[in-house]
């Protein structure tokens, strides 16, 4: 039998090891810090403009662009949201992987509605869904962002067909059709490509105006704001369209 000593050893080195092995799951761990971003709560979402929404998502691209971003704590932002949710803006882009809005403007958990479909088109359904974003659940922003070298756009300029992916570029049809551009009009012109997307994104947030008289009447009154954008796959930058 054990000696009360060697128990005591015995008990030590347990104890020491648990030790050691709660701090090495420290070291991969990081601690929650009261410095990070938190979750954007009612008030601060409701003491916002459209216009201050809008430069704080651009300022978010640029500390992306520099390789930077805001401290966050990904799960206390889940847990704050969990009960409700207060989102500044909902976007419509592109379902591209290289194109997340939500970390290309340094965004947090509960910040943004998303919707992304390919070619970043309006149907009725995303209206309806850009409806209770800013009508029901109090956004202000809607914004369409398109993006360079966007293979649905290639696609509509291809007239390529297939399956269901073919009414679809049909929509971004007429982008294609109203385009001004002198030289190549292929796909395989980059510059053209992303000149039919610019367009494109043009006739999307037209459409969006002409096709919901509820957020048509929301930005008239001044409680929302409707705006294009383009991202560069290349510099990671977002531009505001006119």
């Amino acid at each position: 039998m054990a000696s009360h000593k060697d128990c005591c050893k015995i008990n030590r080195r347990k104890l020491l090891g648990a030790s050691a092995a709660m701090a090495a799951v420290a070291a991969v761990s990081p601690a929650r810090s009261a410095s990070a971003a938190p979750a954007l709560t009612q008030e601060r979402r409701d003491a916002l403009t459209p216009d201050e929404i809008v430069a704080e998502m651009l300022a978010g691209n640029k500390r992306f662009t520099a390789g930077e971003r805001r401290p966050r704590d990904f799960l206390a932002e889940q847990e704050a949201t969990a009960s409700g949710q207060f989102p500044a803006a909902i976007a419509l882009s592109c379902v591209d992987s290289r194109a997340p809005i939500e970390l290309i403007c340094d965004l947090g958990i509960g910040a943004t509605f998303n919707a992304r479909v390919a070619g970043n088109i309006a149907n009725d359904d995303i209206l309806g869904s850009m409806e209770f974003a800013c009508a029901l659940a109090g956004a202000k922003l809607v914004v369409v962002m398109g993006h360079t070298a966007c293979g649905a756009v290639k696609g509509a300029i291809d007239n390529a067909e297939l399956g269901n992916l073919t009414g679809l570029l049909a929509k971004i049809r007429p982008a294609v059709a109203a385009t001004a551009y002198d030289g190549d009009k292929s796909s395989g012109n980059p510059d053209y490509v992303d000149a039919v997307a610019r367009t494109n994104v043009g006739l999307t947030v037209k459409h969006i105006r002409e096709q919901s008289a509820v957020l048509r009447d929301l930005e008239q009154k001044g409680a929302i704001k409707i705006i294009g954008s383009m991202y560069d796959l290349n510099t990671g930058k977002i531009s505001l369209l006119a």
